[in-house]
């Protein structure tokens, strides 16, 4: 009887191994892509700088074939729409409110994803007497009115008072803007609505726009009056090249911080509502995000985008208030061309940028997504078709994400070391000479009373007595140091940490589920087989009767 139910057993678990090779491992490796094919994507150039090198990544080390064109985030949406694209990219996502622009949701499925966070900075080309400023303070106020004409010379008295330590020169100003539809435009409009309205209205009537919801709409297509001295540029390279021109003393641009570090130039120092002046480091950044409303309905078409408002106003004195994310635009559906072979190769990208990505983001100019926001992006990318939820080389829980806080789950480890901002920066008749952006190692003199007006490379000396005081940490101290020194990106750099994790993979396939096959089979053997010859041998003595008697 023991004998029979230990078979019985066997012959069951046999069974059940036999299912789990056949359904359990083949099934779900037809439902992913067999090979990486390649994949094209348009739009963003705010987050083109951080994508570009995530893409020479990728190229480099497993010949995954992605090309982005860098199109503007209005063209990238409707290049997505349109079916022209595998994915787009953008800083706003479809139908965004208080909007009197077309732009429709697209009829293919479709799903939001962050890339990165940063800050959308103020570059400039401004000097005096020869000499470039780099530490130039602007409140939110003055930087509206410039973008809309309202200020026109850099020694306007509202913006001397920003700057009570520059005898700022009759310079005129000349805003460089966009030329194409936007993200950037998008972001910077949309604040300048909350923040700035009667600015931003009064700019309306100028340009002959009409108001929605009682004030000048959010647009990605910047508006200019003719004759007003506004120049306009396509893409963020047009516009940061513009600036950087030698020629072009007076320009001011809004672009990501990414292409102020590559060019060397300054970014201008914003006035936050707690009083200070600050810039878009990765760590202010961060801050500011702490602040932002994140739409957490996993069944909502809109699962993931973000609601500024609270990150205009936060009462941080680390927050740099135009800090934001941009998205990745999904597809959903095998359809408008796409593939479950594509689907594998954008599936994996986005685990690799999501995981790895995330550690070049500072260096880059950017700033890391917190964990929990990669948490639920990796549940995006699962939506793919084509998409390996097997591939673990870039999961959550074996990368190196900077804002992982092993205390805190749900914190931003990046966050909670930004230093603390020297009273030099504070609203006030004391102005920090340090500079700023991709000239920090530049200081503006005449000397001033700051500390770091000793160090003669513009100093580090709020970070080393942040430190000392055990608010900042030896991360943020030492990528502080690195800007100080000059180190500068260009489109053509490989970054030396850019090789990715080497992990095993735990992949589907043919093989797995034939070694479960051996297994099953050889269960079930080793179970039927013993009862069988049992019965042969028994007819075997039934038909041929041992003699057992003696002769």
């Amino acid at each position: 009887m023991n004998r029979f139910r230990l078979s019985l057993v066997a012959a069951t678990l046999g069974v059940i191994l036999m299912g789990l090779g056949v359904f359990g491992t083949l099934t779900p490796a037809q439902a992913v892509g067999t090979v990486h094919a390649s994949i094209v994507g348009s739009g963003s150039t705010w987050s083109a700088n951080a994508l570009q090198q995530w893409i020479r990544n990728v190229w480099a080390n497993y010949q995954w074939k992605i090309t982005y064109t860098e199109s503007g985030s209005t063209q990238g949406r409707n290049d997505f729409a349109n079916g022209s694209a595998d994915f787009g990219v953008s800083e706003i996502p479809y139908a965004i409110s208080n909007s009197n622009e077309a732009d429709v949701r697209p009829a293919r499925g479709f799903a939001y994803m962050p890339i990165v966070a940063g800050g959308t900075a103020f570059m400039y080309n401004l000097q005096i007497g020869g000499k470039q400023v780099t530490n130039l303070r602007l409140s939110g106020e003055n930087i509206a009115k410039i973008f809309t004409g309202a200020i026109t010379v850099w020694n306007d008295p509202a913006v001397q008072a920003d700057n009570p330590q520059l005898a700022l020169p009759a310079t005129p100003i000349v805003p460089v803007v966009r030329s194409d539809g936007s993200g950037t435009a998008a972001q910077f409009s949309m604040w300048m609505r909350q923040e700035q309205p009667a600015v931003w209205d009064a700019y309306c009537g100028k340009v002959g726009r009409p108001f929605v919801n009682g004030h000048c709409g959010v647009t990605s297509n910047y508006p200019t009056v003719p004759g007003s001295g506004f120049v306009a540029r396509s893409g963020a390279n047009g516009v940061a090249g513009y600036v950087a021109q030698g020629h072009a003393v007076g320009a001011i641009t809004f672009v990501e911080y990414s292409y102020a570090l590559n060019a060397r130039f300054p970014v201008v120092k914003l006035l936050n509502s707690a009083g200070y002046y600050t810039e878009p480091t990765a760590q202010n950044v961060a801050v500011a995000l702490l602040s932002a409303q994140i739409n957490q309905d996993a069944g909502s078409t809109e699962y993931l985008t973000q609601d500024l408002s609270r990150v205009y106003t936060s009462g941080d004195a680390r927050t740099y208030p135009l800090s934001s994310y941009s998205y990745i635009i999904l597809p959903t559906a095998e359809e408008s061309n796409f593939t479950e072979d594509k689907g594998l190769t954008l599936g994996a990208f986005g685990a690799y940028f999501l995981c790895e990505g995330q550690q070049q983001a500072e260096t880059l100019g950017y700033s890391p997504l917190p964990v929990n926001l990669v948490t639920a992006a990796q549940g995006q990318l699962d939506r793919v078709p084509g998409r390996d939820p097997a591939d673990s080389r870039f999961s959550v829980a074996s990368c190196n994400n900077p804002t992982l806080d092993p205390s805190d789950p749900n914190g931003n480890a990046l966050a909670k070391t930004a230093p603390f901002p020297e009273e030099c920066d504070r609203v006030g008749t004391v102005q920090c000479s340090r500079g700023t952006g991709g000239a920090r190692d530049v200081a503006t003199g005449p000397a001033s009373p700051d500390p770091a007006a000793a160090d003669a490379t513009g100093g580090d000396a709020a970070l080393a007595a942040a430190a000392a005081a055990g608010s900042s940490g030896a991360a943020a101290a030492g990528t502080a140091a690195a800007l100080a020194g000059g180190t500068r990106l260009s489109a053509d750099v490989t970054l030396a940490n850019a090789t990715p994790q080497t992990l095993p993979v735990a992949a589907s396939g043919v093989l797995p589920a034939l070694a479960l096959g051996a297994a099953a089979v050889g269960l079930v053997v080793a179970a039927v087989a013993p009862p069988l010859w049992a019965a042969r041998a028994r007819r075997t003595r039934r038909r041929f009767p041992l003699d057992r008697k003696t002769t």
